[in-house]
């Protein structure tokens, strides 16, 4: 499913369960030793699916720990990107000499929680999702912003180690072009980003790939 907004270049895999055939490697069991029952099956299942995908690349099995700030350390040479939601996991790993960064994310299609858009948006982008909603409102734009704004973390946290908070970005859709472009409002690897997104099956995807 997620393999729809993502280049060739960018391998994937995802589940919409978590299957008795998910296992961890002892490393990686150790860190969700103590963790709720929910919480160690997305863990589970979603390393599962980094595995699957890894294979296609010829990349053995190996465990995914977690570094800074739970972002998953990939074997040398290779970059990606977890995600998962409810009855939604999903990997998407490449070569670094492929690309420099993977970010992906998915989220239930629905409303935010009350209070939450005010948090994670800017002025204009409410201005802009106001508009949108008048043109396609079967969309959940604020859910989708969101999302664009986690996969825009996750490219730029490997990048540069640092936070990058929900008002340190700007996300305006082309709902025409399945697409958004991202303006980065600090100083860093890069000012601009440009990712793809899906709604299907009550899910909202959205991808990055830095070249």
């Amino acid at each position: 499913m997620i393999a729809r907004i993502l280049p060739a270049t960018v391998r994937s895999a995802y589940a919409l369960d978590d299957p008795p055939t998910a296992t961890l490697f002892p490393e990686e069991a150790a860190l969700v030793a103590t963790a709720a029952p929910k919480r160690r099956n997305e863990f589970t299942t979603v390393r599962h699916c980094a595995r699957q995908a890894l294979a296609t690349l010829d990349v053995p099995p190996a465990p995914i720990l977690r570094g800074d700030r739970g972002a998953p350390i990939w074997p040398s040479g290779i970059v990606g990107s977890l995600t998962h939601c409810a009855g939604y996991r999903a990997a998407a790993v490449a070569r670094a000499r492929d690309v420099t960064g993977v970010g992906i994310d998915a989220e239930t299609h629905g409303p935010l929680p009350g209070g939450v858009l005010d948090l994670v948006s800017l002025p204009a982008e409410r201005e802009h999702l106001a508009e949108l909603a008048q043109q396609h409102p079967d969309v959940f734009w604020e859910r989708l912003l969101f999302s664009a704004k986690e996969s825009i973390y996750k490219v730029w946290f490997p990048r540069t180690g640092e936070w990058l908070g929900f008002e340190e970005a700007e996300v305006t859709f082309d709902p025409h072009g399945a697409g958004f472009s991202a303006r980065v409002l600090r100083d860093g690897p890069f000012s601009s980003l440009a990712g793809r997104f899906l709604v299907v099956d009550g899910l909202v995807l959205t991808a990055i790939v830095l070249s």
